[in-house]
């Protein structure tokens, strides 16, 4: 029986460095595994904050939470949620 591998996109790690990583997590508990995924959404999030902070300098951060909140959720979920809201800055 052979084991499933995953594809992945082009990748400057070479096969050996993935394999080490691919034990590394799978030796790791779930709580780790959990933790390093949280690690990674929030870093994602700061990032997309930075360049929204970027493209609107004059955005409270309640503004630039909203647009934040807009992009990651989709304008019909964000609606849904939020509602429309009259003054946010545009892109």
């Amino acid at each position: 029986m052979t084991k499933a591998r995953f594809q992945f996109g082009k990748s400057d790690t070479s096969p050996e460095a993935r394999r080490v990583q691919c034990e590394l997590y799978r030796r790791m508990s779930p709580a780790r595994k959990f933790q390093l995924l949280f690690d990674m959404y929030e870093m994602g999030r700061q990032l997309a904050m930075t360049g929204l902070r970027m493209r609107h300098p004059q955005a409270s951060e309640q503004e630039i939470w909203r647009l934040w909140a807009r992009q990651h959720l989709g304008e019909e979920l964000f609606e849904e949620v939020y509602g429309v809201s009259a003054r946010e800055p545009q892109a």
